[in-house]
């Protein structure tokens, strides 16, 4: 048994949606589970939906409509035939958001923000679901929401590791003796049935879920690259494709924030030793990546830049000494507010921290510390995380005013203003 993910990118039109159904007549081996995420760039404007929704602002039925069209012009592309069965479908799904939009907004942000942009991955299951069966590949749609149970943290939600692999175990392998099956990554469900998303670019870590608690054979991520390779192609020029990566290394890029895969998705394959490949969706036949216990050689110096940092610097209002019961209070702070902390430095009179910068959160932090703390902070910033560094590279990298640095063996990091 196999898992295929596929990620926005490889859904985002219906070229893409006809290129993977290509992808999947190439599987000899029917026993496959399909998850996808969202279409194209789908979770950002159905972000903008729930913010609008939640600030009461008066773009929302334009944002809403602009989200409509797109996925409606895939389905016309796809299906031509308006009789088709999935408009209905898609219909049904989106009048699931006009519910929402009906009603006066009451529950927090967070709440708002699953029950919404989680539609995201329904509606492209949905579609690309409509499509495999209208090519003959027959295909079962499961709502991920049945299978993967969370707690009610939203927007961030913890896996119930022992619900979720009673569930998925108790039929999905039966299901899929029978052929295809298509999922959705990113969401999850509370015992209070409410839906729960897994945190940003979750869907690989959905996948390796599903990995875990069936046993899979190998989880395969098809991507816009043509592997893990050692920086953003997007940024750097000469950049250097993986063959293989060991499990731990490819678990420290993803925590410095390399973004090819997620980061919570490497370690439920490690447990079971499931192997990860990670291919090009347009190029199927190409080796790709395969991340597995394996002891690397060499050093390729691996590059990982973080955008839109802030950085925060904390005194005592008595200029008194950073204490562990400082430490205490400062890292409850960021805990309560979900903030992950990317690069900390502790002096005697201060505590710097940068993170991914979110205005609501910050607001939030600010008036858990402003009491006991003086605060300072900068924004616009980046975080370059060089792994298996050396001077040449560093050196080649790294230029400007450095506000925060650090070293240790193996990795180098520094904070530098994002020009």
């Amino acid at each position: 048994m196999q898992v295929f993910k596929f990620g926005g990118a490889s859904v985002k039109d219906a070229e893409e949606i006809q290129n993977l159904g290509e992808i999947l007549k190439l599987q000899n081996d029917k026993n496959l589970l399909i998850v996808v995420s969202a279409m194209g760039k789908t979770t950002n404007a159905l972000e903008k939906l729930a913010k609008g929704y939640f600030d009461k602002t008066d773009d929302i039925d334009a944002v809403f409509e602009e989200i409509k069209s797109y996925h409606f012009n895939i389905i016309h592309q796809l299906f031509g035939d308006k009789n088709q069965a999935v408009y209905d479908d898609i219909n049904n799904a989106f009048v699931e958001i006009e519910w929402i939009l009906e009603d006066e907004p009451v529950d927090g942000f967070d709440f708002i923000y699953d029950q919404m942009v989680s539609m995201g991955e329904i509606i492209s299951s949905k579609i690309v679901g409509h499509y495999l069966n209208s090519i003959n590949l027959k295909t079962q749609w499961l709502d991920a929401r049945s299978y993967i149970q969370t707690d009610n943290i939203y927007r961030e939600a913890k896996i119930d590791w022992d619900k979720t692999t009673q569930l998925i175990q108790k039929n999905i392998p039966q299901i899929l003796e029978k052929g295809f099956a298509i999922t959705q990554g990113f969401i999850g469900n509370t015992s209070e049935n409410f839906t729960t998303t897994l945190g940003r670019e979750g869907s690989d870590f959905s996948a390796a879920i599903f990995a875990n608690c069936l046993n899979a054979q190998s989880v395969t991520i098809w991507k816009d690259v043509p592997g893990v390779l050692n920086a953003d192609p997007k940024l750097f020029e000469d950049c250097i494709k993986f063959e293989e990566l060991s499990y731990t290394e490819a678990i420290e890029m993803t925590y410095y924030g390399a973004t090819v895969i997620h980061p919570k998705t490497i370690k439920p394959l490690q447990n079971k030793q499931i192997p990860l490949f990670v291919k090009p969706f347009l190029a199927p036949k190409e080796s790709g990546t395969v991340i597995k216990e394996v002891q690397m050689s060499g050093s390729t110096p691996i590059i990982i830049v973080k955008k839109n940092q802030l950085l925060l610097t904390l005194n005592t209002k008595d200029l008194s000494f950073i204490t562990e019961k400082h430490l205490q209070n400062i890292f409850k702070a960021f805990a309560d507010v979900y903030i992950k902390v990317n690069i900390l430095q502790i002096s005697a009179l201060n505590f710097s921290a940068s993170y991914d910068h979110q205005d609501d959160k910050f607001k939030l932090l600010i008036n858990l510390l402003t009491e006991e703390f003086d605060i300072r902070y900068n924004t616009g910033l980046k975080l370059i995380t060089i792994r298996h560094a050396n001077e040449q590279t560093i050196k080649k990298h790294i230029s400007g005013e450095i506000y925060l640095e650090q070293r240790n063996r193996n990795t180098a990091q520094f904070i530098l203003k994002d020009e």
